[in-house]
């Protein structure tokens, strides 16, 4: 594997740790109400505006993940669409890298 693959694995995993770990220990203050933290996210501007700036990013990845699947057939790569919209674009997008580098 290449140094380029290692590196887009590893911000995928820590995509994925980095941010659960905020979201861990909001749950464990607040309980686990999706609305509330969906609340959390539109305290103010500031919050809001990044709100839309990573949906508007997750969705631009799906789209560019599913044109991309359709054309070079890496099912696998779908996993990124979930990731995305699970964990979050800081761990969709460098696992998708991941997965579309892989050699065929």
């Amino acid at each position: 594997m290449t140094p380029l693959r290692w590196l887009y694995l590893a911000l995928a995993v820590w995509g994925a740790v980095h941010p659960m770990a905020y979201f861990i220990q909001w749950f464990s203050e607040n309980g686990l109400s999706i609305m509330g933290m969906v609340d959390a996210w539109h305290a103010n501007a500031a919050s809001s505006g990044l709100v839309w700036d990573l949906t508007i990013a997750a969705v631009t990845l799906t789209v560019w993940v599913l044109a991309e699947v359709a054309v070079r057939r890496n099912w696998i790569a779908l996993l990124a669409i979930p990731a995305t919209f699970c964990i979050g674009v800081s761990c969709g997008l460098p696992l998708y890298l991941f997965l579309r580098s892989r050699p065929i």
